[in-house]
């Protein structure tokens, strides 16, 4: 078996990382069904793929909740928390090849770093931009993007639109700005290591401050 191994919200400040493997015998298998990397496709056309690729390949996902990452985070930095999750999900489809996205500017120590994980036999080929050159990461890409968008979703029923959880929606900043203004705290399912958190919460202290010693 080959495998690629991708991410969904490595850089969120909301909702869960998702790391997802999809593995195959080989790159045949997922030939014409117009598979290309996540970020260039559609919701719609991510959701169609998506129960193609899960009955084609073989797959696994691990979603890590924010207050996880952050536990990891106390204890490594994120590229390092990246290739155990990347290691995770290799182990439980134990491929001979696994062609990562890599995390780090420097591509092969990162393979490096994931490969200090592994508990099975495995090649690892880590490149940039591999969800753009390799159809089978491609296909993780894919797998990752649509388990985090359902769990944005199901996070949005319960707390109301939050955005697509980046800090580059303002949809994302005007709820976190609201929910810490209201409760004076981040909401739970924000990683409060973030500096876009801390940086809130921060602006929330100083208007409390001003406004009880004045301007």
């Amino acid at each position: 078996m080959i495998c690629g191994v991708d991410e969904a919200g490595k850089g969120a400040v909301l909702g869960p990382l998702v790391i997802a493997a999809a593995g195959c015998a080989s790159p045949e298998e997922l030939e014409g069904i117009g598979i290309r990397d996540s970020k260039e496709l559609s919701p719609s056309r991510r959701e169609e793929l998506f129960p193609v690729i899960i009955e084609r390949c073989s797959t696994a996902v691990l979603s890590v909740p924010s207050a996880d990452v952050d536990r990891h985070r106390l204890r490594m930095n994120l590229n390092r928390c990246m290739a155990r999750g990347h290691a995770a999900v290799i182990n439980r489809l134990a491929p001979s090849v696994a062609y990562i996205d890599a995390c780090d500017v420097n591509a092969e120590r990162y393979a490096h770093m994931v490969r200090e994980y592994l508990a099975c036999n495995c090649s690892i080929i880590s490149r940039h931009h591999a969800d753009t050159t390799y159809p089978v990461v491609s296909a993780a890409s894919i797998v990752a993007k649509v388990v985090r968008d359902r769990a944005i979703a199901e996070l949005s029923d319960e707390y109301g639109d939050i955005g697509s959880g980046y800090p580059s929606d303002g949809k994302t900043i005007a709820f976190l700005r609201a929910y810490i203004k209201s409760n004076k705290k981040n909401p739970p399912i924000a990683r409060k290591g973030w500096s876009t958190v801390t940086s809130l919460l921060n602006e929330e202290f100083q208007v409390k401050i001003t406004r009880f010693f004045g301007p």
